[in-house]
């Protein structure tokens, strides 16, 4: 099944609008854990406003008592990344092209521009024993490219698709992601995905695009989380991960049969 990583970034951004630690982010990694998520993702920035370094090594810490779960650190390489990537040795390193001032990421990676600068540091992550994610938008030419620096997964930038669901523009949309993970599933690269999914277009997504290992959802899963509660809305996901994946085995069996 889809694996769900949880972003926690919006937690720290509403603890550090007050002084008082208040919520807590590895209390909420704790309920996030507890309802079944399977990973936890961090971004940390440079100028800290969202998770701050304390938070980086208070998660690691905390998913020593889950084995079975993933961390991932996501992040701009180029701006700091590395230093908490050493220092806590995450299960994987998602490479996010996002500038310092940037309000989100908002675009894939450009990897005929930037790919030699980030070739070192995928070989950096990897003696650190993290596997690599690209942030890359869905253009399959860019996979081959991908595989050649190393990297072991990309991860696909869905909110062109969030944008266009519920538009006469979804298909298309779609079509745009399906052809980009083949493009990667050809390749021997894994296939992740994240940006604005939610509880409203994620299983479409899922339906349509193949063998995605992992979603990372922050911003929508946390907004949700303030009408179901944080706990109720993590199974919430994770029922439309299995709804997709439902879907999928019934759909093979009826081409099968």
């Amino acid at each position: 099944m889809t694996a769900l990583s949880v972003n926690l970034n919006r937690v720290a951004l509403l603890r550090n609008s007050r002084p008082l630690q208040i919520p807590s982010v590895t209390h909420a990694a704790t309920l996030v854990l507890q309802a079944g998520a399977d990973g936890i993702t961090l971004h940390p920035r440079p100028d800290q406003r969202h998770v701050r370094p304390s938070d980086v090594r208070e998660i690691a810490e905390l998913l020593q008592q889950w084995p079975n779960v993933e961390y991932n650190l996501e992040g701009n390489p180029l701006h700091q990344l590395m230093e908490h990537v050493a220092a806590v040795r995450p299960d994987q390193c998602t490479f996010v092209p996002d500038a310092p001032d940037a309000a989100t990421s908002d675009q894939g990676w450009d990897l005929q521009l930037d790919g030699e600068r980030l070739r070192p540091l995928i070989a950096q992550a990897h003696e650190c024993g993290a596997r690599v994610s690209l942030f890359m938008d869905p253009q399959p030419g860019q996979m081959a490219l991908a595989r050649a620096l190393g990297a072991d997964r990309v991860e696909l930038y869905t909110e062109p698709y969030a944008r266009a669901h519920g538009t006469s523009q979804k298909q298309a949309s779609l079509e745009r992601y399906r052809l980009a993970a083949e493009a990667a599933l050809r390749l021997g690269l894994e296939v992740n995905a994240g940006h604005d999914l939610n509880l409203l277009n994620l299983a479409d997504f899922l339906c349509v695009v193949p063998d995605v290992r992992e979603v990372s959802i922050g911003h929508a899963l946390i907004s949700d989380a303030l009408e179901f509660g944080l706990a109720q809305t993590v199974r919430r996901y994770m029922a439309e991960i299995r709804r997709a994946e439902v879907a999928l085995r019934r759909l093979g069996s009826e081409q099968n049969g």
